[in-house]
C-alpha cells in the first residue's frame, strides 16, 4: 500500500496509529465488548490467588459440613464430638499419618477425656464461619445504610449518623464486644453472638461508604435522577451504592477475616460461644495448658483459623483488584 502524499492525510494517519496504540488491552486484544459486571468477573477469575483461596476456602466449608453433618443431616464421619470413645493412641495423639497415608480412628487424636477432636474441630469450624459470614453480611447492611444516608443527605442527618459511628469507634472494639457477647451468650447461641458482634463492626465500612456517596453524589446521573423526580432511597440504592459495589465488596470480606479473629479473641478469653457448643476459638481456649504435652488440641484449630482468615483475605485482593478500573485484561 501506498502512503499517501497529501500532509493532510499524513496526520490524520498518524492521529489514528496513535490512537489505535493507546488504546487498553481490553480493546485491542478482543473484537468484543463487555459490560462493567463482566470486566469485574473476568478479572477476578483470572486472579489465581483468588481463585486458589476461594477453592480451599469452599473445601474447608464443605469437610466441615458434610463430615459431621448439619443439623439434622447426617455427615460421613462415623463419631461425633458428644460421646466418649476408648484413648487409641498414647495420651490421644493422632493417628492420620501421612506415609503410608492412613487416617486411623482418630486422625485429629482424642480430647483429654476420649472425645473425638476432628468431630470438635469440624464442629467449631462451622460455627466460626458461620459467625464471620453472618456478622460481614449483616455489618456490611448497617455500614453501607448508614454511611449512604449520611452522605447523600447531609446535613442534620450526616450529623448525627456520623457522631453515633463517632462514638462507636472511640469505644475499644474488643471490650466492647465482650460486653455484649457476654450478653449475647447468656441470652441465644452463636447467632445472637454475631448479631452483637455486628453492632461494633460497621463503623469503618459506614465511613468509607459515606466517602464514596459524597463524590457520587454530585454526578450528572444523579441530577437527572433528581430532575425527573427520583425518590432519595431509589437514587441511592439504583444510581449511587451500584457505582460504590467495588468498595462495598471489598470490605465486607476484611469483615469477615476480622470477625473470625474476634470471635476467636473472644471465646478464647471465655466471652464468645460457650459450652456445651464450641468454636475454634474456644478449643484454644480450653487446651491452652495442653501446648507442651498434647499440642494436637492446639495446633489443629490454630491451623484452620489462619487457613480461613488467609483464604478470606487473599480473596479480598482479588476482589480489590478486579474492581480496579487501572487493572487492565490479559
Amino acid at each position: 500500500m501506498t502512503e499517501p502524499n497529501n500532509p493532510a492525510q499524513l496526520d490524520q494517519v498518524h492521529e489514528a496509529e496513535y490512537e489505535i496504540e493507546s488504546m487498553p488491552d481490553e480493546v485491542t486484544t478482543t473484537d468484543k465488548s463487555y459490560s462493567q459486571g463482566r470486566l469485574v468477573l473476568r478479572r477476578f477469575l483470572r486472579h489465581r490467588g483468588a481463585m486458589i483461596s476461594l477453592t480451599f476456602l469452599i473445601l474447608i466449608a464443605l469437610l466441615a459440613i458434610t463430615s459431621i453433618g448439619f443439623g439434622p443431616i447426617p455427615g460421613w464421619w462415623s463419631k461425633n464430638h458428644v460421646d466418649l470413645y476408648p484413648i487409641q493412641e498414647v495420651g490421644g495423639a493422632p493417628t492420620l499419618t501421612l506415609w503410608p497415608f492412613s487416617i486411623g480412628e482418630h486422625p485429629f487424636g482424642q480430647s483429654t477425656i476420649g472425645k473425638d477432636y476432628f468431630a470438635l474441630v469440624m464442629l467449631g469450624t462451622q460455627n466460626s464461619l458461620a459467625i464471620a459470614f453472618t456478622v460481614g453480611i449483616t455489618a456490611t447492611i448497617i455500614g453501607t445504610l448508614v454511611g449512604a444516608a449520611a452522605g447523600y443527605f447531609r446535613g442534620l442527618a450526616e450529623a448525627f449518623l456520623m457522631r453515633v459511628t463517632d462514638l462507636f469507634i472511640i469505644i475499644p472494639t474488643l471490650v466492647l464486644a465482650a460486653v455484649l457477647g457476654r450478653m449475647a451468650g447468656n441470652v441465644g447461641g452463636i447467632f445472637a453472638l454475631a448479631g452483637m458482634l455486628a453492632l461494633v463492626s460497621w463503623t469503618g465500612l459506614a465511613r468509607l461508604v459515606r466517602g464514596e456517596v459524597l463524590s457520587l453524589r454530585e454526578r450528572e446521573f444523579v441530577a437527572a435522577a433528581r430532575a425527573v423526580g427520583t425518590s432519595p432511597w431509589r437514587i441511592i440504592v439504583r444510581h449511587i451504592l451500584p457505582n460504590a459495589l467495588g468498595t462495598i465488596i471489598v470490605n465486607a470480606t476484611l469483615l469477615i477475616s476480622a470477625a473470625i479473629l474476634v470471635e476467636t479473641a473472644l471465646s478464647y478469653l471465655g466471652f464468645g460461644v460457650r459450652p456445651p457448643n464450641t468454636s475454634l476459638g474456644l478449643l484454644i481456649s480450653e487446651n491452652q495448658n495442653a501446648l507442651s504435652t498434647r499440642p494436637w488440641l492446639f495446633w489443629w484449630p490454630g491451623v484452620f483459623i489462619v487457613a480461613v482468615a488467609l483464604c478470606v483475605n487473599f480473596i479480598g485482593d482479588g476482589l480489590r483488584d478486579a474492581f480496579d478500573p487501572r487493572q487492565q485484561m490479559d
